[in-house]
């Protein structure tokens, strides 16, 4: 009986290891390289070792737990630009970059095929950053008056990073908050015409599907300045703003930081 038991419990085990091909967690095996690690995961070498924040000679050990980026992929178009790809997929440019195995300053080739590495949070047993507290948010305003079509979702099927505000094409956009202009331009795959308002302690507003902007980059801008128009661009299917608020390049709920209407 047991000779037939253990044979069959060992098949068991095996099938119900992770596949190299989706574990988003790899621990370190006799005898595997980082190179032969990357291979079978179908990740980029360069992206192990930036996620994992590895030193050269980038020798893993065995039972080292190494944090395993599943990436996406993105096909360059005419118009992207490095900080669109950066506010679009909410990665560094200098992240993508070492993905790819890029210098910093790269010039994007139309139909250049780029991973977009996930982002990694912090491992469990790293010592945790100095307390100090956070800057208070800005004072936001709305940009506009609207009714909101679409609302915040964080996570899931339905995510979606902003508010899509429903508004007469032509209608001013204006600044929610002053700050300095850091992007106006175009991202032609989803926010369309778009410009990203810094405002200083991680805080940024962005505000796409414009049918014309109205500022430049490195203008400074007051509260309630107007930055474009709304319009129809990008992934947009009516005249609508989409607006968003990031903190540290993260997408937040916006409705919590805005006037009650």
């Amino acid at each position: 009986m047991r000779r037939v038991l253990l044979p069959a419990l060992a098949l068991l085990l095996v099938a119900a290891a992770p596949s190299p091909a989706t574990e988003t967690e790899h621990t370190v095996k006799a005898g595997e390289t980082l190179h032969g690690i990357a291979n079978r995961a179908g990740v980029s070498r360069e992206a192990i070792i930036a996620a994992n924040r590895l030193d050269p000679p980038y020798v893993v050990k065995t039972g080292q737990v190494l944090a395993i980026p599943r990436t996406r992929r993105h096909r360059v178009v005419a118009g992207d630009t490095q900080f669109g790809l950066s506010w679009r997929y909410g990665v560094s440019w200098a992240d993508i970059a070492v993905a790819n195995n890029l210098p910093p300053d790269a010039t994007l080739r139309r139909g250049q095929e780029l991973l977009i590495p996930s982002i990694i949070p912090p491992r469990g047993d790293e010592p945790p950053a100095a307390a100090t507290p956070p800057p208070p948010p800005p004072r936001f305003a709305w940009p506009l008056s609207g009714t909101v079509r679409r609302g915040f979702a964080a996570s899931g099927r339905s995510e979606h990073p902003g508010l899509d505000i429903v508004a007469t094409a032509g209608t001013a956009v204006r600044a929610a908050a002053e700050g300095r202009v850091i992007f106006a331009g175009t991202e032609p795959q989803q926010y369309g015409n778009l410009v990203v308002v810094d405002h200083g302690g991680g805080w940024h507003s962005a505000y796409g599907f414009l049918s014309r902007i109205t500022v430049h980059e490195g203008d400074r801008v007051r509260a309630g300045e107007r930055v474009g128009l709304v319009g129809r661009t990008g992934q947009a299917t009516r005249d609508e703003l989409h607006f968003e608020l990031r903190r540290d390049n993260r997408p937040v709920d916006p409705v919590p930081n805005l006037p009650r209407r």
